[in-house]
């Protein structure tokens, strides 16, 4: 079976997925982290993430692995390099680029080969597994989303305005909803949860709770 839950930012994608992989002994992809290490790379090589044709080559030659939780780049662990605010900035117009998107919905699903799978992300249940057995779509306020994020940071130890990153995630947003290659939206067949009032556990629960039915089917 394929879980996939997408949506934008600060929604609780990738923890509720880890959380949900856990409990239902699936694999877990979180493929946000994988557009992040690309932008990552960009930046370390100096590439102007809005450089459409130096970005869709950079995919070529790395090999991104998730071990534990974490994600190796070429035989490296990045999991916290990719968290700033330099990589999050640049992983959304990296993420609009076509040759890199292709490169890893097709590493996407290599992954997704022959096993049971939860996989967040902004396209997953659209684009790379359209006939994924389950499919959500989160959403919350912009209000609670921003205020997640700054959490997030403050627990690094950085500190960043709310309306700094309102205006930053409807940027992003903006970006994510109007790029002309799997845009960000609902599946058809997804079910919609607003997570605003909902703690990350509570919302585990409930797709759990949706999930657990169809296993037996």
């Amino acid at each position: 079976m394929i879980v996939t839950i997408d949506g934008p930012a600060g929604t609780g994608k990738s923890t509720v997925a880890r959380i949900l992989a856990s409990r239902l002994g699936f694999e877990f992809l979180n493929t946000g982290a994988m557009y992040r290490a690309v932008a990552y790379v960009c930046l370390q090589r100096d590439i102007d993430p809005s450089d459409s044709e130096a970005v869709g080559n950079v995919p070529s030659d790395l090999e991104i692995q998730f071990v534990n939780n974490c994600l190796f780049l070429n035989g490296r662990d990045v999991t916290e390099a990719i968290r700033n605010q330099e990589v999050t900035q640049a992983a959304s117009l990296v993420a609009a680029n076509g040759k890199v998107r292709q490169r890893l919905v097709n590493l996407q699903r290599d992954v997704a080969r022959g096993t049971n799978l939860v996989t967040e992300g902004r396209d997953q249940g659209t684009v790379v597994f359209p006939t994924a057995e389950c499919k959500f779509y989160l959403t919350a306020s912009p209000e609670e989303r921003a205020r997640r994020r700054q959490r997030e940071l403050q627990e690094k130890g950085d500190f960043v305005s709310l309306d700094e990153l309102l205006v930053q995630q409807e940027l992003r947003d903006q970006r994510d909803e109007t790029r002309a290659c799997s845009p960000l939206k609902p599946a058809a067949d997804a079910a919609v949860i607003d997570t605003t009032a909902m703690t990350l556990e509570e919302v585990a629960r409930h797709l759990e709770s949706i999930i657990r039915p169809r296993l037996t089917c």
